[in-house]
């Protein structure tokens, strides 16, 4: 039986992607035995079943640092206090559902290794897309990011795991305003662009939303403290918010359409999907399409576009 608090209401991770490793919950003796570290911040729940708190973002840090080890062979992982902290099952199922976008192109077949290349757009702190995108299917990833600091530590990880050095590339964003420009290169060719946008419009509603979910959790004492999964300007807002990025987004996406596949991103806000989907026509995209994802209560979206017919997807697969 799985140690996991999904025990007891199995319907809360089915909707996971039928290849994720974290589909059947956490299972903490396991993860345990990879990592002891995780043990003092085990508990039992009103189930019976083991998990954290995730409102502790030290518990929260430390249950990655387990899932990452354990499933992803990642030995040394660690982020600047502040920086998200990102849920693992969430980014391992988008890393799956683009495997399958791919393999729809390609006679249904998911495509592996070192020549399929992927651009993580704002890869962050933590490096997760990446590692994970690795391990379970050998992708060669270029990491783009506008944060100095994130940099540096995206860096640290590839240094001290010397197996990801050979998948992973970081390049940095000069400039605020762009999103694809400065990163892809003259003549560069990437199977997927992958990206998980700010979703809120400024600072003050970032906090804001904060709040709402200390709130949520009954932790109204906390509001105060670092969220569980963390976030820094860059991560958490945009100016215009969710909207206005992926709307900049689409338009800059046509100067790169030759040389991309499929280009990707999570839309946090169900109403962005009519925005982005009418920018995208804009631009006179060939296909646009939209995957429903869900982890436990939250649910989330992916939409995906290419610029090229049928005909040269099968021939840029080529």
């Amino acid at each position: 039986m799985s140690s996991s608090p999904a025990n007891s209401q199995p319907e809360v991770k089915t909707n996971m992607h039928p290849r994720n490793k974290h589909r059947e919950g956490y299972d903490f003796k396991a993860l345990i035995k990879t990592l002891p570290a995780l043990k003092p911040f085990v508990r039992m729940n009103d189930y019976g079943n083991q998990t954290i708190n995730f409102a502790n973002p030290v518990a929260v840090k430390t249950l990655n640092q387990a899932l990452l080890l354990h499933y992803y062979s990642v030995a040394h992982w660690d982020i600047p206090e502040g920086f998200l902290c990102p849920p693992i099952p969430g980014r391992a199922d988008y890393i799956h559902y683009v495997a399958d976008l791919l393999a729809s192109v390609n006679g249904g077949v998911v495509r592996k290794g070192r020549k399929v290349r992927v651009l993580d757009i704002g890869t962050g702190a933590n490096l997760v897309y990446p590692v994970v995108g690795f391990k379970e299917y050998g992708w060669n990833f270029v990491g783009a990011e506008l944060d100095l600091e994130a940099m540096a530590s995206a860096e640290k990880i590839i240094e001290q795991n010397t197996h990801l050095k050979l998948a992973v590339e970081l390049r940095q964003q000069s400039k605020k305003a762009d999103i694809f420009k400065g990163i892809i290169k003259p003549g560069e060719m990437f199977d997927l662009t992958i990206c998980n946008p700010p979703f809120h419009a400024s600072a003050k509603e970032a906090a804001e939303g904060s709040a709402r979910k200390w709130d949520n959790l009954g932790l109204q004492k906390e509001k105060q403290r670092v969220l569980n999964f963390g976030g820094q300007n860059t991560e958490l807002w945009y100016p215009g918010g969710e909207a206005n990025f992926l709307k900049l987004m689409a338009a800059q996406s046509k100067a790169f359409e030759k040389q991309v596949l499929w280009f990707t991103t999570l839309v946090s806000k169900k109403e962005n999907l009519k925005v982005l989907y009418n920018a995208l026509q804009k631009e006179g995209v060939k296909d646009v399409q939209t995957i429903n994802m869900s982890q436990g209560q939250k649910m989330s979206r992916l939409m995906a576009w290419t610029y090229l017919t049928k005909e040269e997807q099968e021939s840029f697969n080529r």
